[in-house]
C-alpha cells in the first residue's frame, strides 16, 4: 500500500482518480480488468487478494478511510459471494492478508498491540509520526477449516512500529517492508525462516536506493519479484516493476510499463492462485467522453455507485509476457 493510503486507513480517502480502463494495447500486451466489481472491488477501498491455493477463497483489506478490516469471499459456481470479516478480524486495523502457498498459514499487519490490550501502535516512517497508524506483523494457523487466534510474529521481524505488506514463499521464509534506518523511507527485506525460527532480515537491493521500494510480491520459488517504486516525496507515482532472480542476486527492475501501470499509484501487488496473475490495486475509473448519450449517463451512475468512485480497487493482469 502507498505510504499515504497507508496513513489514511485511519483519517482520510486514498488519492486522486485515474484514466484507465479496459482497452486492448498495439503491443497486443493485456489489459487489467476488474475483479469481481460491485462484490469485491466496490465503492470502499478494497485491496491486497490472497488466495487460498485452490483459488477458491480469498481474503482482501476493505477501508473507509477510518477503519481496516480483513474481509473474506468464496467462489461458488464462478460468483464470488458477499463478503463477510474474517474471524480473526474486526477489532484493530488490519490490512494486507498474505497467504502461505501450501494455505497452512496467513500473515497480517495489524495496528493491534503487542500483548492485544491497551491502545493501537502508532507509526513512524517517511519522516512522520502517524499515531495509531503503525504496524506489525501477524499470524494464523490454518486448523481444519478455521484459523487460530493471531499471534505476532517475532521481534526480529517486528523490530519498529512500521512493518507492513508480507509475502510468504516455499519454506516459510517471508519478504516485507520497513523504513530503511538511515533514510527512514521503505525499503524491502527478506528473512529466511529455519529450524522454526526466523533469521535476522536483510535488506535486499533492487533500486539504486534514491527510490523507494514497497509492497512485494514473491513467487513461491523466489524466481521473480513484483514490487512498487517511486521516488521519495511522492512527486512520482508508484509503478509496478518485476526483478528476476539469478543465483543469490535480482536483475535490474523492469517496469511493466504503460499496458498496466497509469499516472497514477499502483500498489500492493499480490500474485494469484496460479502464481502467473498478477493482482494490485489501483484507484482507476474510466475515462469521461463528451457529449454524452442516456445510455451512457446510466451506465456511468451505475459504474460510481458501484465502483468507479476513485477508491482503491483490485485489478488482475497475467504475466505471461513476463514469464517467459
Amino acid at each position: 500500500m502507498n505510504v499515504k493510503c497507508r496513513a489514511t486507513l485511519f483519517a482520510g480517502a486514498c488519492g486522486v482518480s485515474l484514466l484507465m480502463h479496459l482497452r486492448t494495447f498495439a503491443d497486443d500486451s493485456p489489459s487489467p480488468r476488474l475483479f469481481a466489481p460491485g462484490v469485491i472491488s466496490g465503492p470502499a477501498d478494497d485491496l491486497s487478494p490472497a488466495f487460498t491455493p485452490d483459488g477458491n477463497t480469498v481474503y482482501f483489506n476493505r477501508s473507509n478511510g477510518t477503519f481496516s478490516v480483513i474481509m473474506v469471499s468464496t467462489l461458488s459456481h464462478g460468483v464470488w459471494s458477499t463478503p463477510a470479516v474474517a474471524p480473526f478480524s474486526g477489532k484493530w486495523n488490519d490490512i494486507e492478508p498474505a497467504m502461505s502457498p501450501d494455505g497452512s498459514f496467513f500473515v497480517f499487519a495489524s495496528n493491534r498491540p503487542k500483548d492485544g490490550r491497551g491502545t493501537a501502535i502508532d507509526g513512524t516512517f517517511n519522516g512522520r509520526n502517524f499515531p495509531g497508524g503503525g504496524g506489525n506483523l501477524w499470524r494464523v494457523n490454518r486448523v481444519g477449516t478455521g484459523w487460530t487466534a493471531p499471534e505476532r510474529l517475532p521481534d526480529s521481524i517486528n523490530a519498529g512500529n512500521a512493518t507492513f505488506s508480507p509475502s510468504i514463499v516455499s519454506g516459510g521464509s517471508i519478504y516485507f517492508m520497513k523504513p530503511d534506518s538511515q533514510t527512514g523511507y521503505f525499503r524491502i527485506y527478506r528473512s529466511q525462516y529455519s529450524a522454526g525460527a526466523y533469521l535476522p532480515p536483510v535488506a535486499l537491493s533492487l533500486s539504486d536506493q534514491t527510490m523507494e521500494d514497497v509492497d512485494p510480491a514473491v513467487a513461491p520459488d523466489e524466481s521473480f519479484l513484483i514490487f512498487s517504486a517511486n521516488h521519495p516525496g511522492g512527486k512520482n507515482p508508484k509503478r509496478l516493476h518485476i526483478v528476476y532472480r539469478k543465483g543469490q542476486e535480482w536483475t535490474t527492475p523492469q517496469d511493466l510499463g504503460d499496458s498496466v501501470n497509469e499516472h497514477g499509484g499502483n500498489i500492493e501487488a499480490r500474485l494469484g492462485p496460479d502464481h502467473r496473475t498478477l493482482y494490485f490495486s489501483t484507484n482507476t475509473v474510466p475515462p469521461a467522453d463528451y457529449p454524452r448519450s442516456e445510455e451512457q449517463i446510466e451506465r456511468d451512475l451505475s459504474q460510481i455507485g458501484t465502483w468507479a468512485n476513485g477508491r482503491q480497487n483490485i485489478w488482475y493482469v497475467p504475466l505471461d509476457r513476463w514469464l517467459r
